[in-house]
């Protein structure tokens, strides 16, 4: 009796679910076809007062319209730097059904120009989005004064 007891609880699994809520009709969805709204977007949903104190990394996730369905805080660190963790970051835009992300970033210094590391974390979200048929179609880094685009920049 206690070996069968022993093999049931071997095989309980939790269950999974996937699931994506919007409320809010398409047509009310902000449509971002350049950096410049993208970084209008991007400052709307942040609060001004964390710009300069630590770092968050976020993505707009955005539908084949372009429209965006939401923002997902990704990772939010320090002073200066923050982890991402790219896997969390696809599994996000898969649950909402995204065909393409903007990611950004700010850095509390204010300097707009791009780490090494932002430069390979860029590379490895571009590469994991294209698997999943995801396009990232930029990497902004934002500012109180202004943004940095990597698509503008050519990096991407």
């Amino acid at each position: 009796m206690e070996s069968r007891k022993k093999r049931n609880l071997l095989y309980k699994v939790a269950e999974v679910q996937l699931s994506y809520s919007n409320r809010i009709p398409s047509s009310k969805m902000p449509v971002v076809t350049s950096s410049s709204e993208a970084y209008g977007v991007i400052m709307d949903s942040w609060q001004r007062e964390s710009l300069e104190l630590f770092e968050r990394f976020r993505v707009l996730l955005m539908n084949t319209g372009n429209r965006v369905m939401g923002v997902y805080e990704a990772s939010s660190g320090g002073i200066s730097g923050t982890v991402v963790d790219i896997r969390l970051l696809m599994v996000t835009a898969l649950k909402a059904t995204a065909t393409g992300i903007i990611v950004f970033h700010n850095h509390p210094s204010g300097n707009l120009k791009p780490s090494t590391e932002d430069k390979k974390l860029t590379q490895k979200i571009h590469e994991a989005a294209s698997y999943l048929d995801i396009k990232l179609h930029d990497h902004l880094i934002v500012g109180r004064e202004g943004y940095l685009s990597f698509r503008d920049e050519g990096l991407l």
